[in-house]
C-alpha cells in the first residue's frame, strides 16, 4: 500500500487470501483519479464490484458478461473521473473502442491483478497480458505528470523465473518486490490414493464439511457429477462452469455468497474467484495442470485464518484426461482471445504445460511433505523440514533395521555419484539399469548395489528421505539430490533413530531385478567364478572375523558406514571364495572395479593372512 500510495511501480506476490486486494483498494480510495484494475476472472471482477458499491466505494467492471448500457455508463463515469476503482477485462484492451477512450481516463494505478498470466511459465498464461505494458503507456497519470501511470502488479503464485519475466514484460521500472511468503499453515494438506471415480464419490460426502466447501473437478460433466453425488447425499450443492449460462453462473455466486448453498463444484480450469473468509475444505477430484493451480485454488480455504483442509483424491488414470486437455487445447477460461497460434508456439506451450503437469503429478505421488514440497517449488526459504501435519508427516513412522539399511544406501549411492544427479537416475543406477545411464554412473561401487529392489520404490524411499530431512533436491529443473549433515550421519550410522513415510520394501527379487543382476556381473573387468574355476565353499570363520575388524577401522577412518565399505552378503562371499588375487575379487558378488581399486590389495593380504 505504502509503494502504490508513492506512485512506486510494484511486483507483490503474496498467498491466497493475504490481503492483496487490500493492497491496492485501499490507496485507491486516498488517491485522486481512477484505479484501473486489469483482472482475467468475471466471477472475481463482479464479486469485488459488487462488495465495493456496497461498502458505499464506487466501482465497475467492463467485461462480455456486462450489457452494453453497463459499459457505456462505466466508460463515462471513469472518463469523468467519478470512478474510484474500474475493474477491465485483459481482452477489452483489443477493442478499439476502448483504446480510443483509455487516454480520456484520469489513472491514479495501473493495477494488473493475476500477474502471473503475462508469464508463459506461469499456470495460466494469457496472450493478451502481452499488451498491457504498452495499454499502460497509452494511459493518463491522474496527477498530470509526464510518463505512463505507475503499474502494480499482483500475484499468488510465482516462481522466481516468473517473478523475472513479470517485470520484464510489463515493463515495471525499479520495482519494489513484496514476497509475502506461500506457507499457508491453517490448511491441511491431504493427498488421498483412490482407485477410481467410484471410490471418489463414495467418498465425497465424508469429506465435505458443514460449512463451505469447494470441489473442483476436471471437466464439466465430473463437476456436474460430483454436484448430483452431493445433492443425492441432501447436501446444498451446485455446478459452475463455462458450459453454464451467464445467468446461472450469477445465480450460483450469489448463492454461495449468501449462504443458500454451501457447496459449488467447479472446473478447475475455468477458476472461480469467489472471495468467501469462511470456505472450510477444497476438494479436488482429478488433478490439477500444476502446483501453481493447484495452489491457487487451494488457497481459497480458510482465509479467516481458522483450520482448513485441502485433499487431492489422486488417482495416476486422471493424469491421461489432463493430458487430454492440454493437447486439445482448454476452452474454460473466459474473456479469453481466439487469436490464432503458430504451430510451433502451440506445440512449445502445450509441451510446457506437460512439464507442469509432470511435476504436479510428482507432488501427487511424493512421500515427501507435502508443505515443503510446495514451498520448494515457489522457492519459499521456510520450505525445510516437515510440517507434520500433511497426510504425508501423518504416516510417518520409525524406520525399521531393514528399511534403514536400505535408506543408508541410498544415501550412499548419492555420495557416490558426487551429488550431481537427480531421484531418477540415482534409483536407475542403484538397481542396475545402466543401459541410459551417464558413464560415471555405471561402474560406481554402488552401481547394483540395490539390483533385487523396483526402481520406483527407489525413487519413493528418496521422497520420503527428502521429507525426512534427509535430502535436499535442487531448485533448478534438474532436481539434484544433495544429502544434509543429517543424511551424512544417517550414512554413516551416527544417527539410528529415523521417522520416514517408507513404501513396503521389496524383498523377493522380480524377474526383470534378476536379469538386472546378471547384467551388472558381468560389467568389464568383472571376472566370473566359472571363469576361474572357482567353487566357493562355507565362509572361513577366521576370516570372517578378520574381515569385520578391518571394516570397522577402515569405516571409521573414513568416516562412513561400514556397510558402504562391504556389505555383509559381500563379506561373507570373500570369506567363501578366499581370493588370492585382485582378480579373482573381482568374481566375487558385490566387488566392482572400484572396490577392487580401492580395497582390493588391503582384502587380498588379510586373506592370505587369515588363511595362515
Amino acid at each position: 500500500m505504502e509503494s502504490v500510495l508513492e506512485g512506486r511501480d510494484l511486483l507483490a506476490v503474496m498467498p491466497t487470501g493475504s490481503g492483496k486486494s487490500l493492497g491496492f483498494q485501499l490507496p485507491a480510495v486516498l488517491l485522486p483519479g481512477v484505479t484501473l484494475v486489469v483482472s482475467p476472472l468475471i466471477s472475481l471482477m463482479k464479486d469485488q464490484v459488487d462488495e465495493l458499491n456496497r461498502r458505499g466505494i464506487r466501482a465497475a467492471a467492463l467485461h462480455s458478461q456486462a450489457s452494453a448500457d453497463s459499459r457505456r455508463d462505466a466508460l463515462r463515469a471513469a472518463s469523468a473521473g467519478e470512478l474510484t476503482l474500474l475493474y477491465v477485462a485483459p481482452e477489452r484492451f483489443a477493442s478499439q473502442v476502448f483504446s480510443r477512450l483509455l487516454p480520456e481516463i484520469p489513472v491514479a494505478c495501473f493495477v494488473v491483478d493475476e500477474a502471473h498470466c503475462v508469464s508463459e511459465w506461469g499456470h495460466d498464461f494469457r496472450p493478451d497480458y502481452r499488451h498491457l505494458r504498452a495499454a499502460a503507456g497509452s494511459c493518463r497519470r491522474s496527477d498530470g505528470r509526464a510518463g505512463r501511470p505507475p503499474i502494480a502488479a499482483f500475484t499468488a503464485t510465482a516462481t522466481p523465473e516468473v517473478r523475472e519475466d513479470i517485470v520484464e514484460l510489463l515493463g515495471l521500472s525499479t520495482p519494489r518486490l513484496v514476497v509475502a511468503g506461500f506457507d499457508r499453515p491453517n490448511i491441511e494438506l491431504r493427498v488421498h490414493p483412490v482407485s477410481g471415480d467410484t471410490e471418489k464419490h463414495e467418498l465425497l460426502r465424508s469429506l465435505v464439511p458443514a460449512a463451505r466447501c469447494l470441489v473442483y473437478a476436471a471437466t464439466r460433466r465430473k463437476a456436474e457429477e460430483a454436484a448430483e453425488t452431493l445433492t443425492r447425499s441432501g447436501l446444498q450443492a451446485a455446478a459452475y462452469h463455462a458450459g453454464r449460462s451467464d445467468a446461472e453462473r450469477t445465480r450460483v455466486q450469489d448463492a454461495f455468497a449468501g449462504g443458500d448453498v454451501n457447496i459449488v463444484c467447479a472446473t478447475n480450469a475455468f477458476g472461480m474467484g469467489i472471495d468467501r473468509p469462511d470456505v472450510e475444505a477444497v476438494i479436488h477430484m482429478d488433478i490439477p495442470g500444476s502446483l501453481e493451480a493447484y495452489y491457487q485454488e487451494i488457497g481459497r480455504a480458510g482465509r479467516d485464518g481458522r483450520r482448513a483442509t485441502a485433499t487431492l483424491l489422486w488417482n495416476y488414470a486422471d493424469v491421461r484426461t489432463r493430458e487430454f486437455l492440454i493437447d486439445r487445447g482448454r476452452d474454460e477460461v473466459p474473456e479469453r482471445a481466439a487469436r490464432p497460434l503458430d504451430p510451433a508456439e502451440l506445440d512449445r506451450r502445450k509441451a510446457l504445460e506437460h512439464k507442469k503437469l509432470r511435476r504436479m503429478v510428482a507432488y501427487a505421488d511424493s512421500a515427501d511433505c507435502l508443505r515443503s514440497t510446495i514451498l520448494r517449488y515457489f522457492g519459499d526459504p521456510v520450505a525445510a523440514g516437515a510440517c507434520n501435519s500433511c497426510s504425508n508427516c501423518s504416516q510417518r513412522s520409525p524406520v525399521g533395521p531393514e528399511s534403514l539399511l536400505l535408506v543408508r544406501k541410498i544415501l550412499a549411492g548419492i555420495a557416490r555419484a558426487g551429488e550431481r544427479y537427480g531421484r531418477r537416475r540415482i534409483a536407475a543406477m542403484l538397481v542396475g539399469a545402466i543401459d541410459d545411464l551417464p558413464p560415471p554412473l555405471t561402474t560406481l561401487s554402488t552401481t547394483g548395489l540395490l539390483a533385487g529392489e523396483d526402481a520406483k520404490t527407489i525413487e519413493r524411499l528418496i521422497d520420503a528421505a527428502c521429507g525426512a530431512g534427509l535430502i535436499v533436491p535442487s531448485r533448478d529443473e534438474y532436481r539434484t539430490l544433495t544429502l544434509t549433515p543429517l543424511g551424512r550421519d544417517v550414512m554413516a550410522g551416527r544417527v539410528e533413530d529415523v521417522r520416514m513415510s517408507t513404501p513396503p520394501v521389496r524383498t523377493v527379487p522380480t524377474r526383470r531385478a534378476r536379469k538386472r543382476r546378471l547384467r551388472i556381473e558381468s560389467f568389464p573387468g568383472r571376472v566370473s567364478p566359472e571363469t576361474l574355476g572357482a567353487s566357493p565353499g562355507a565362509p572361513d570363520e577366521a576370516t570372517v572375523a578378520a574381515l569385520r575388524e578391518w571394516r570397522v577401522a577402515e569405516a571409521r577412518r573414513r568416516a562412513i558406514a561400514p556397510f558402504i565399505i562391504l556389505h555383509d552378503r559381500t563379506l561373507m562371499a570373500i570369506a567363501a571364495a578366499r581370493p588370492r588375487s585382485t582378480e579373482e575379487l573381482l568374481a566375487v558378488p558385490g566387488i566392482g572395479p572400484g572396490k577392487a581399486e580401492k580395497y582390493g590389495d588391503a582384502i587380498v593380504s588379510l586373506v592370505a593372512s587369515a588363511r595362515d
